[in-house]
């Protein structure tokens, strides 16, 4: 009870005319930012965090919030509109938002990301006011071994088990673990893969690689078929959500949030994991498998509330430990401390008012959101009526720009070109995108959680199996496993027996 009066003092103090204002500013600025291609929330955060300088501390705090928010939404708009993730974290809301949009159903995919942005932005502060103290106890307990075998297991779940041809599910894997190589050693510091090249130094930015692969790629692809196979202009569809798009959607919506919160509450965690599970799990739950990959809208509802519930997991351990998980958690800690505000054990005491002031800000800026944006759902969709050659050329020129403010290096447009003509090659052959990504992300994370493992228990590999939660997940890969081999035999039999 103790905590939903602190909350409520912070309501109070946020709900002013003024505040409400700053507030309402923060989540326009913010959308508006993050809906530029391969800006991302966190670019938007750090392009837009001077505007707050000269504010009192909770005026500025509070359209913190709804930029935050804003850029958060911003980023899914960008990946189901225009096939452009923002941050790694949006790849999987552009797999199956986007074929959403190709279909006419644009304005239902940005209604079911900005309500399940709504619903587990909510439910997930509601979860840090209440066990943020809690919850960072038992997040400083989970080790190397457990975040091995559970990046493991998403790796196993998209390229072995879920995808339609496991051949080129592998290749593509391989293709992004070894992009995911590039770079300096974090352990050695001895170059890896980088041709000579100094601008390789440094790890590839998963903003370059998924702009070149997504937006780039189909641009290419579309551009090369664009003689042999008139565009005509993509159909905006009806302007809301129906009845069996809300059945569809609120049980994703709840799904992602639990698989969101828990990630981001854990140090070093983030939102890709998360995001993928949920949208292996809505795959594996769909009564009609056959619509993803093809615009199913739990591929859209389950992954973005798991972003997030994510992102509102990560100030668990940004204000009970001062640790940021996230880029996001990272600018958020400058600019907490540039008011002088030391996030950790003794937050709570020392900066009573400010934290809940924040924390109740997020819960406004959450809800303006969704207010604000609901109603542009349809005027969005409406982006799709331009022709396609402009389309695509106004991608083109975004998606630059966006690749280029990443580490502002001419460097990453050939990046960003040479990914573009691979994203266009893996169209041309039926490679998988998905596990290129997925390999990408999760490789540097997995080699650095191993490292880790094994430098504990010097060099011996049962480290790996150390932990419970890591057994359990192991035993999870395992029957998962046999599991795709089980109903490979049998549709393989039920083919044979219909020849």
């Amino acid at each position: 009870m103790e905590n939903l009066e602190l909350l409520w003092g912070g309501l109070q103090t946020a709900l002013t005319p003024e505040n409400l204002m700053w507030a309402a500013i923060g989540v326009l600025l913010g959308t508006f930012v993050g809906v530029l291609p391969g800006i991302g929330p966190a670019m938007a955060v750090a392009l837009l965090l001077p505007a707050t300088y000269g504010l009192e501390p909770t005026a500025a705090f509070i359209m913190f919030a709804g930029i935050y928010y804003g850029g958060m939404y911003g980023g899914s708009t960008t990946s189901i509109l225009l096939n452009t993730p923002g941050e790694s974290a949006s790849v999987m809301t552009a797999l199956e938002g986007n074929k959403m949009a190709k279909r006419g159903r644009a304005a239902q995919a940005l209604a079911t990301a900005a309500i399940g942005s709504f619903v587990a932005g909510t439910i997930g502060t509601l979860l840090v006011v209440f066990f943020a103290p809690a919850m960072a106890k038992v997040a400083v307990k989970i080790g190397a071994p457990s975040y091995f075998a559970i990046m493991l297991l998403a790796i196993v779940l998209v390229t072995a088990v879920l995808g339609a041809s496991k051949l080129r599910g592998f290749i593509a894997l391989f293709m992004g673990l070894t992009i995911g190589l590039v770079g300096l050693d974090l352990s050695t510091g001895q170059p890896r893969l980088n041709l000579d090249q100094p601008l390789l130094a440094d790890r590839l930015d998963i903003v370059v690689v998924a702009v070149g692969i997504f937006a780039l790629g189909e641009a290419l692809w579309v551009a090369a078929h664009l003689r042999r196979k008139p565009l005509e202009v993509i159909p905006t569809g009806r302007p809301w959500m129906g009845k069996d798009d809300w059945r569809r959607s609120w049980k994703p919506w709840l799904r992602g949030t639990a698989l969101g919160f828990p990630f981001g509450a854990v140090p070093a965690g983030g939102a890709e994991t998360p995001t993928f599970l949920s949208y292996v799990l809505e795959r594996r739950l769909a009564k009609d498998g056959h619509e993803f990959g093809n615009g199913a809208i739990e591929g859209v509802a389950g992954p973005e509330a798991a972003n997030n519930a994510s992102a509102a997991g990560t100030f668990v351990p940004l204000l009970a430990l001062g640790l940021p998980v996230t880029a996001t958690a990272s600018i958020m800690l400058a600019a907490l401390t540039g008011y002088g505000i030391q996030p950790g054990p003794q937050l709570m005491e020392t900066h009573s008012d400010l934290v809940w002031t924040l924390l109740a800000s997020l819960l406004i800026g959450n809800t303006l959101l969704l207010v604000l944006n609901l109603p542009l759902a349809p005027v969005w969709a409406r982006l799709l009526r331009t022709p396609r050659p402009y389309l695509y050329a106004g991608i083109l020129f975004f998606a630059s720009l966006g690749a280029y403010t990443v580490k502002q290096q001419p460097f990453d447009l050939i990046l960003l070109l040479l990914f573009g003509l691979m994203g266009l090659a893996m169209r041309r052959f039926g490679l998988p995108v998905l596990p290129l990504i997925l390999g990408v992300i999760l490789g540097p994370l997995m080699e650095t959680k191993m490292r880790e493992a094994m430098a504990i228990s010097d060099g011996k590999a049962s480290a790996l199996f150390s932990e419970p939660l890591a057994v359990v997940v192991y035993v999870m890969i395992g029957l998962a496993l046999v599991g795709s081999f089980v109903s490979a035999r049998k549709a393989s039999r039920s083919s044979e027996e219909t020849a």
